[in-house]
């Protein structure tokens, strides 16, 4: 059975989100029809063996019992069944294509209409509590950036990604992913291909410790290895053609036998080393060898993809090809398991013909393999962006200014937000407007805010499209402190935690090589507002002065005024709600200067406190 046709061409630009999610249906209804399709002839081929079964159970029966037929009548009915079978296997192979294909669509539908949390890989394993935003930023984890973004099938792909949005990159660097992303952007057959292959990136974690068995030292003495492999079995098929010719008694086989497997036994260890290095990911070649092959098949333009591409070759020989020919050689020596042909496996010393192709092959092409794996993980993480791209068909790719701090976004909101939820509001940070301090009351949005600022900021530093109308952004390092907890386990205080992590961010601020872009949610807000914003005036004053740019959130009004202690370079804004009716609303809207009222007693009262 073919392949599902696509129903778009491979590089149709979608322009809007509408466009996006009627492509997103279109194909998926396709692949549904496929779907069933293909189960209705798998019905079918399943009668027709059974038929074909009866057929010549019918046939043995009348060439045995009743002499009615010749035995060869029983070749139709087996070639029959034989061509069935292999018919049977493409309709399956089709009908797990169409699954994968709806698969993709409902999902890419999911992230269209905001129900793809716990969708996907989280990138969990790759959070760290003492990273300067990841836990603050919701960069890992579940309903988190890398889950929106990510669509890598291998480890090396996730890997990729997840160190692109820990590591903000340099402007040209950005520059690059942005120009790769944007030939990517409209490839919707590509991304829809590589989500057909092999395995998932959560079951294909074998393969990474292919890369380190590539580059690990030969294990196998061919000096003495290669003639002994050769020599040994002569024994056991000089016994054996003797045997036949009626010269010898059969007993010579065996000690034929046991003389190669003798020879062979100190060679079992460098063997079992070679052999056991490849195994666990020789599962996932299949999936390693799709991405490499689709990879190669596609042309590019840019520099960077065609860089990309040009790491995947070795000698003037396609990765993809090299990788194919390393299964090839990996199931050679798997032949051995198989109970028929295991005695003679061993007889003709079977193991370590395939250890020596192996170390082979590793010799030739086991230094590229890092670099083609490497390759495969940039191509993935820039196709992951690539798709994200394409479902935010509006949102812009950031200009990148070499020289700041500047950070100056129209229209910004929440990546992570659906559209029609997001409340859009405009940030200037520069040299000039250095720190806003953001005052309002409870669940007005100021903590999502600085959320939303700093997430821009990592899609932007990563290469991708972010959620503004405009941006435009220099090099800055994050520090984000929103998310803060005390440990029984650590003896810590809340207070204690946030003061330690505020510690290593001003640290941050001083001992890095591009300014700081500092987020502060509720600065110290254990302990009284004297010392709050004594602590707070210091610590914006020690961060101002190692040229960083930021953000404070406070619901203290006393906080608000450190205008006074810190001049023109902080600038109040707010967030404010309407309590009407015993109902309370936001708008999401900053405004400036400090907010005016408080709304903790009515949410209080709201809940039927007596205060």
């Amino acid at each position: 059975m073919s392949a599902i046709p696509p129903t778009a061409p491979a590089a149709t630009v979608l322009e809007t989100v509408e466009e996006v999610r009627d492509a997103y249906g279109q194909r998926r209804d396709t692949a549904e029809s496929a779907l069933a399709e293909a189960e209705v002839i798998d019905e079918r081929i399943a009668n027709l063996r059974l038929a074909t079964g009866a057929a010549w159970i019918a046939v043995l029966f009348g060439a045995w019992q009743v002499g009615a037929v010749s035995w060869l009548w029983l070749c139709l009915p087996t070639a029959a069944f034989v061509g069935l079978v292999a018919w049977h296997a493409r309709t399956a192979r089709a009908r797990q294509a169409a699954a994968r294909r709806i698969e993709f669509h409902e999902r890419g539908l999911a992230r269209l209409d905001g129900t793809w949390p716990g969708s996907g890989p989280d990138g969990a394993r790759f959070s760290d509590p003492e990273h300067p935003y990841c836990d603050h930023l919701d960069v890992f984890g579940r309903g988190s950036l890398f889950q929106l973004i990510s669509a890598a099938r291998t480890p090396r792909g996730e890997a990729t990604l997840a160190e692109w949005l820990k590591h903000p990159a340099t402007p040209d660097e950005i520059r690059a992913r942005q120009a790769a992303v944007a030939e990517l952007r409209p490839r919707l057959d590509l991304r829809e291909d590589v989500a057909l292959l092999g395995a998932d990136a959560a079951t294909a974690h074998r393969l990474s410790g292919l890369a380190a068995w590539g580059e690990a030292p030969r294990a196998l003495d061919q000096s003495w290895a290669r003639p002994a492999a050769w020599i040994l079995p002569i024994p056991t098929l000089v016994a054996c053609v003797l045997w036949v010719a009626g010269v010898t008694s059969g007993w010579w086989i065996v000690v034929g036998f046991m003389v190669a497997r003798l020879g062979c036994q100190p060679l079992m260890r460098s063997v079992l080393e070679v052999v056991s290095g490849v195994e666990a990911p020789a599962h996932d070649l299949e999936l390693l060898h799709g991405l490499l092959a689709r990879i190669d098949a596609e042309s590019f333009e840019g520099e960077e993809l065609i860089s990309m591409q040009g790491a995947l070759s070795a000698a003037g020989v396609s990765a993809a090809r090299q990788i194919e020919a390393l299964s090839r050689r990996i199931a050679f020596a798997d032949a051995q398991r198989n109970q028929f042909w295991a005695p003679f496996a061993l007889a003709l010393c079977w193991e370590v013909h395939a250890a020596l192709a192996l170390e082979d092959w590793r010799r030739t092409c086991g230094p590229h393999l890092r670099e083609w794996m490497d390759a495969v993980g940039r191509f993935e993480a820039l196709a992951s962006i690539a798709g994200y791209a394409a479902e935010h068909p509006e949102d812009p790719f950031p200009q990148i200014v070499d020289e700041g701090p500047v950070f100056i976004a129209e229209a910004a909101t929440h990546p992570l937000l659906r559209e029609d939820r997001g409340v859009r509001n405009d940030v200037t940070i520069d040299v000039k407007r250095q720190v806003y301090v953001v005052s309002g009351s409870n669940m007005s949005g100021k903590s999502t805010f600085l959320r939303t600022v700093g997430s821009n900021a990592l899609l932007a530093l990563a290469g991708a499209p972010v959620r503004a109308r405009s941006l435009t952004v220099s090099p800055l390092t994050v520090g984000a402190s929103i998310h803060v907890h005390d440990s029984l386990i650590d003896g810590e205080s809340r207070f204690y935690a946030e003061v330690a992590r505020i510690g290593r961010i001003v640290a941050l601020g001083s001992d890095g090589d591009r300014p700081l872009l500092f987020l502060l949610d509720e600065l110290f807000h254990g302990t009284n507002s004297k010392d709050r914003r004594t602590g707070a005036a210091a610590v914006v004053r020690a961060l101002l002065e190692g040229g960083a740019v930021g953000l404070v959130t406070t619901h203290d009004l006393e906080l608000a005024r450190l205008t006074e202690d810190l001049d023109s370079a902080v600038t109040n804004v707010h967030f404010e709600d309407q309590f009407e009716d015993g109902r309370m609303s936001f708008d999401y809207r900053m405004r400036p200067g400090v907010v005016a009222r408080s709304n903790a007693l009515a949410l209080m009262r709201a809940v039927g406190l007596d205060v």
